[in-house]
């Protein structure tokens, strides 16, 4: 109602100026303007006290009222078009929170910009934004590199997906670690109508490493430079964001504002809220030169198509190697750059409203720039201290950054009405419109077809293999219950390890505040976690394997689950006692189990045998589930020196170290039953050879009862199914191996 009211009281404005400015300015002239006898110069220095004045015959007091008239008589035109414009506006173009008006004095509170004449038309922004056409793609552009900007853009997406209703397209110039972790990301988020391009960052360091930088975001932050060749040559406009970015509104409104770009304004950009540019934040602070407060570049709009015709590389390059034979480099990146561009090319400005880019910054001027909250466009979180800056309204921005944060990105999939979009990849709607829905095993059979979103190395990943190739990595997956096995691993394997998680998104907000509050975690630069967020009724516990296997960097794997604990040392003896390079083979780790909570874990094979006969530990299952790892031939083990070879049989399911070439687990296993059962047995179908270590082992941890498993033991149909896959598995095997295959059939039906 107020923007109303404001608007009402600018048309009134601008009504009475148009009639009255003319008329006041006639009667100045020719009603012949007196005081105490001699003529009145319209000189604005006649405010001033003491200002010359001078004789009705002089040359330059005509000259001066000349040039005054033809200054009025512009200042009437534009009021003129600026009433007509608002005449012909819609009233209920007025209405709803994502519609409101804005003047000027509602953007940045400040005059400045106004007084250096850069943005002729930047003082009307009352008027509505011209509509996006409804199915209109929004071209978004961003810069990101390593792990936590790839973390970062994930919130930025999904405050962009909330509100959007009209096709995105985003360009992702990335390096290889962000390229590999967004493109997983988005090939399996699978959000209608966004499109996702990649562009190599390493290949445009060469256009911008010559020039010294030394803000934390290193060289990729003068990366937005380089977009007018960067990005595809038909591409005529883009939005430019930093990935510290939060949208409060439909990203199209900002899309609309292009069309408020005039004469040779090619940048649409939002004035910097702090008084970096203005150089008196401390003793001998000398900042890049800059138009007033200059402009921040979290947000920008730029106009390709008219940047190029302007010849933008060399406008940028000739102004950055000027500038730095005095700056000697950057203090803030691509933003001085840009702003010394500005300074001497002020036209090239669109000045943006500031909600469009509200700066959490140190030093920060944002709350001028604003008087509710709900007005708010754009969060920019700028300042190195992200969440903990100081602001009247920061827990606002902070409840509503961790809204988007721990948002359930699934929820983000739904289709825009009346948008064609493209088809799915995956087909995963077709799989899943093949299957029978009044099936009473539908749900355990969709699982196989159901695309998990999946966010790879979601913390910090470093670690190149050993130059002997033969290197192992512990694999392993787990859910929010078992957090509390990561840092006992950690200690008992120095080797690299790849877990995947099975998480909400508010699930790996706690996981990632769990890590990086844990010294041991956060020591160690070899562990990749991969998120697989959650979607379904079930555990997905062979896809998490899956994944977790995918994405290793050594020659083999040792394949584990989470509440186990090797014994110490095996990382360094477990594959170098034989030769897996040149042949298929299965290394055993045999398996005992505690049922203490505080174990003195054994140091030896000589004290695991003491403990074994003592009765503090056991072979593993030896109480439920004998046949699990019977094979393993525990008494043999006892006095083995050397490995030994034992052979397949029925519901075999020992923990291995293999070849990272091994066949994958069978996806249709899901939650409790079989799920190792099926691998071993498709190991023996391809004819690896399953070889005992003589002086291995690992030890179960014990834990609360799982869910999965409390379900196999309530529900019968749980049971029945479970069963019915287990028959499936096994016609596919015997039509995959042939005769070979048949012996896991007789060896069930004897079982």
């Amino acid at each position: 109602m107020l923007g109303i009211c404001r608007g009402r009281r600018k048309f009134l404005a601008a009504s009475l100026t148009v009639l009255f400015v003319p008329a006041v300015t006639w009667i100045y002239l020719f009603a012949g303007s007196f005081e105490d006898g001699k003529p009145v110069s319209l000189s604005p220095l006649e405010s001033q006290p003491h200002s010359p004045r001078y004789t009705a015959s002089s040359q330059r007091d005509r000259e001066s009222l000349e040039v005054r008239m033809r200054e009025v008589e512009e200042e009437n035109r534009v009021l003129r078009k600026q009433l007509s414009l608002a005449q012909g506006r819609s009233p209920s173009h007025h209405r709803g929170n994502h519609s409101k008006t804005y003047s000027m004095e509602e953007g940045t509170g400040d005059s400045e910009s106004l007084r250096a004449g850069i943005v002729a038309g930047n003082s009307s922004e009352c008027g509505q934004q011209p509509a996006v056409e409804k199915c209109e793609t929004i071209h978004v552009a961003i810069v990101c590199a390593g792990y936590n900007a790839s973390r970062d853009v994930v919130t930025l997406v999904k405050s962009v997906l909330f509100h959007r209703r009209n096709p995105l397209h985003f360009h992702l110039i990335a390096d290889a670690i962000a390229k590999q972790i967004l493109a997983t990301l988005f090939q399996t988020w699978m959000v209608p109508a966004v499109r996702i391009d990649f562009y190599d960052a390493d290949e445009l360091k060469s256009e911008v490493s010559w020039i010294p930088n030394k803000h934390y975001s290193g060289i990729y932050g003068l990366m937005k430079l380089v977009l007018t060749k960067t990005l595809p040559s038909n591409l005529e406009r883009v939005i430019v964001l930093d990935t510290d970015i939060t949208f409060a509104t439909d990203i199209a409104e900002l899309w609309a504002v292009f069309h408020k770009f005039k004469g040779q304004q090619v940048l649409g950009l939002v004035e910097n809220q702090s008084d970096w540019y203005l150089g008196n934040l401390w003793k001998n602070h000398r900042p890049w030169p800059a138009l007033g407060r200059g402009y921040n570049t979290g947000v920008i709009l730029l106009l390709l198509d008219k940047l190029r015709k302007m010849k933008w590389e060399q406008m940028w390059r000739l102004t950055a190697e000027r500038e730095l034979m005095s700056m000697l480099s950057t203090s803030l990146a691509d933003q001085d750059i840009f702003n010394a561009v500005i300074k001497q090319n002020p036209f090239l400005v669109y000045q943006l409203p500031c909600f469009w880019n509200v700066q959490l910054s140190d030093h920060t001027r944002s709350e001028q720039c604003y008087r509710d909250v709900s007005d708010l466009k754009v969060i920019h979180w700028n300042s190195p201290k992200k969440l903990r800056v100081k602001n009247k309204h920061v827990e606002f921005f902070r409840n509503l950054y961790l809204t988007f944060l721990e948002y359930d990105g699934n929820l983000l999939r739904r289709e825009l009405f009346g948008c064609p979009s493209e088809a799915d990849v995956n087909s995963e709607n077709k799989q899943l419109s093949e299957l029978d829905e009044d099936d009473l095993c539908y749900e355990f059979r969709r699982e196989r077809f159901t695309v998990h979103r999946t966010h790879l190395y979601f913390l910090h990943y470093e670690y190149e293999p050993a130059s002997d190739n033969t290197d192992v990595t512990l694999v392993a997956q787990l859910s929010m219950d078992r957090l509390q096995m990561l840092e006992a691993i950690c200690k008992h394997w120095e080797g690299p390890i790849s877990l995947a998680l099975y998480l909400s998104d508010a699930e790996a907000q706690q996981f990632l505040r769990y890590a990086q509050g844990s010294e041991v975690l956060m020591s160690r630069h070899n562990v990749g976690y991969h998120i697989v967020y959650k979607e379904g009724q079930f555990y997905p516990v062979n896809l998490l394997r899956n994944v977790a296997m995918k994405h290793i960097s050594t020659p083999y794997m040792f394949l584990s689950d989470i509440d186990f604990l090797p014994m110490y040392g095996l990382y360094e003896k477990s594959v170098t006692q034989l030769d897996l390079a040149n042949t298929k083979k299965a290394l055993i780790i045999p398996a005992f189990e505690t049922l203490r909570y505080r174990l003195s874990f054994p140091k030896s094979k000589a004290e695991l045998l003491s403990m074994l006969d003592m009765g503090t530990l056991f072979t593993f299952r030896y109480h439920v589930w004998t046949k699990g790892h019977a094979p393993t031939n525990f008494a043999k083990w006892r006095t083995a020196t050397t490995p030994y070879r034992v052979e397949w049989e029925a519901d075999f399911e020992p923990y291995v170290v293999v070849r990272k070439d091994c066949p994958e687990y069978d996806r249709r296993f899901v939650g409790f039953g079989w799920n190792k059962v099926a691998h071993i047995m498709e190991l023996d179908a391809q004819e690896y050879e399953f070889t005992v270590l003589p002086n291995a082992y690992m030890i179960h941890m014990p834990h609360a009862p799982s869910f999965d498993i409390t379900k196999f033991r309530s529900n019968k149909q749980y049971r029945i199914c479970l069963k019915t896959l287990k028959e499936e598995f096994q016609q596919d095997m015997s039509r995959h191996y042939g005769f070979a295959a048949l012996k896991y059939l007789t060896a069930e039906n004897n079982s």
